[in-house]
């Protein structure tokens, strides 16, 4: 049995009436699973925005003070299911649109817009949320579901799983942050490489160059996740949420800017919330400290 199992009696974060997505919270810890195996858990535009919504609702919750993200069977995400299409979209205007016979169907700006209501909005609720996120990445990661495992604060990888930036055999340009987040995990020139390529990443390459944490042996890849997972949820919450925003905000900012929001950072840290006190109170008394998420 694993230690997640083991370890919690496990009751629903709220009532998901949806058995492609498992999601369970327990002493702060949000689990949140992936469970589509037989299309290798691509997500369809429904399960995407579901999934934009938990870690949306996730954010502001007190309750989770961490988050893990992982998938069933073989793959973590291969990105969007191309089968399935997103529902037909009912116009909320209080008039009907006549359009021309000879009108596109889908205009210029269609695209665009999908992809910032779609998967933008998904590795932005991942990268932005107020709790720490790691991914427990447990088979392969593809095109869009390879972003969002880089998205995510930590990653731990099993030595079975590959990461794909594979939107280029595909004939189409990168999306769902790809262009952003890889250049600064690993620097232009091998992002460069990775994206005009887009062959599988092995997990030794990942660990080398800087895309992930730590690779680890599939069957120990669990205990390690739920165990980094755990320490992060027993941590000062605000204060992790706090530096997290720093730290994704350090490379916009020149060193003056970055210091004025260090400080002003700073402050808020230790004049609103009980846990710095509690830290510095733990320091002075020679104890472990007891950290409350507020």
């Amino acid at each position: 049995m694993s230690p997640w199992r083991e370890s919690h009696d496990f009751s629903r974060w709220e009532e998901v009436n949806d058995p492609e997505l498992i999601v369970d919270l327990a002493n702060g810890l949000l689990k949140i699973t992936i469970n589509r195996p037989e299309v290798g858990n691509s997500l369809s535009p429904s399960l995407r925005d579901r999934l934009s919504e938990l870690f949306e609702e996730a954010s502001g919750d007190i309750r989770v003070r961490a988050i893990l993200l992982t998938g069933t069977g073989k793959s973590f995400c291969t990105g969007a299911d191309l089968r399935s299409k997103a529902p037909a979209k009912v116009s909320t205007l209080p008039y009907n649109l006549d359009f021309p016979d000879d009108a596109p169907s889908r205009p210029a700006g269609s695209v665009a817009r999908m992809l910032k209501t779609g998967w933008q909005r998904l590795i932005l609720s991942v990268f932005t949320c107020e709790k720490p996120v790691i991914c427990q990445l447990n088979g392969t990661a593809a095109g869009g579901g390879a972003n969002l495992a880089l998205a995510c604060d930590l990653i731990l990888m099993s030595d079975q799983a590959r990461l794909i930036e594979v939107f280029v055999k595909r004939a189409i340009v990168p999306d769902a942050g790809g262009c952003y987040l890889l250049p600064r995990l690993v620097g232009l020139s091998r992002a460069k490489e990775i994206m005009l390529f887009g062959d599988d990443i092995t997990p030794s390459q990942a660990l080398e160059w800087g895309l992930v944490n730590k690779v680890v042996v599939h069957d120990q890849l669990e205990d390690l996740a739920y165990q980094w997972a755990t320490r992060l949820a027993q941590g000062p919450t605000r204060t992790l949420a706090i530096t997290k925003n720093l730290l994704n905000k350090s490379l916009e900012s020149d060193i003056y800017r970055a210091l004025e929001d260090e400080s002003l950072a700073q402050e808020a840290a230790m004049l609103t919330t009980t846990d710095a006190n509690e830290g510095v109170s733990a320091f002075v008394e020679r104890r472990d400290p007891r950290y409350r998420g507020w």
